[in-house]
């Protein structure tokens, strides 16, 4: 099987529901497995020690994980059009796969979630690319071809899936089918490339 893994951090659960939804898009290409996994919060005061196992939710995700997928999406909440510090803690801890290449040549895709409509969502999923492509990785995007993506008048950008919560937390079916399509695309291309 073809691993993707699709790390996630999320306070109110909207980023949580979309990490699903790019599983369920991942799981729907034959030969790949979706290895969801989150991060633990971080403390403003000092660094904080999580438990080994989240209360609720994925697993935490282990730079081990990183080593062993063929895939991956990053998803964050915008914080300040920006992604949240958690997971930017995450990835900064990820510097031994970077020396080691381990994630060069992969494909890579990220998602988000706002309260409103000038939150910075396309500047969050910006800011979750650069460390993507600082490890090589081939970042993938929902194409215009995606219906789904023309016809939001909520989330969703070229750039990757987004969530436009205006205090729902409910994603809308528009934001559901662009969420499983960039899953279903990330999985393709993993396959696509491991056979290169």
């Amino acid at each position: 099987m073809t691993k993707i893994l699709i790390i996630y951090y999320s306070r109110y659960g909207n980023t949580e529901k979309m990490a699903n939804h790019i599983a369920r898009g991942v799981e729907s290409v034959a030969g790949a497995e979706a290895v969801v996994r989150t991060v633990p919060e971080i403390s403003t005061v000092c660094e904080k020690v999580a438990d080994t196992i989240p209360e609720k939710g994925a697993p935490y995700a282990t730079i081990d994980d990183l080593k062993e997928c063929a895939g991956l999406a990053l998803g964050s909440p915008t914080h300040f059009g920006n992604m949240a510090a958690a997971l930017k803690y995450f990835i900064d801890s990820s510097s031994s796969v970077w020396f080691s290449g381990g994630l060069n040549g992969k494909p890579a895709a990220v998602f988000t979630s706002t309260g409103s409509m000038h939150s910075g969502h396309e500047s969050t999923l910006l800011s979750m690319m650069l460390p993507l492509m600082h490890q090589g990785m081939l970042l993938m995007s929902v194409p215009s071809t995606e219906i789904a993506l023309r016809e939001t008048s909520s989330g969703g950008t070229p750039y990757g899936a987004s969530h436009l919560s205006n205090g729902s937390p409910d994603l809308t079916e528009h934001e559901k089918e662009i969420c499983q399509a960039l899953g279903a695309r990330l999985a393709e291309t993993a396959i696509k490339l491991s056979k290169l």
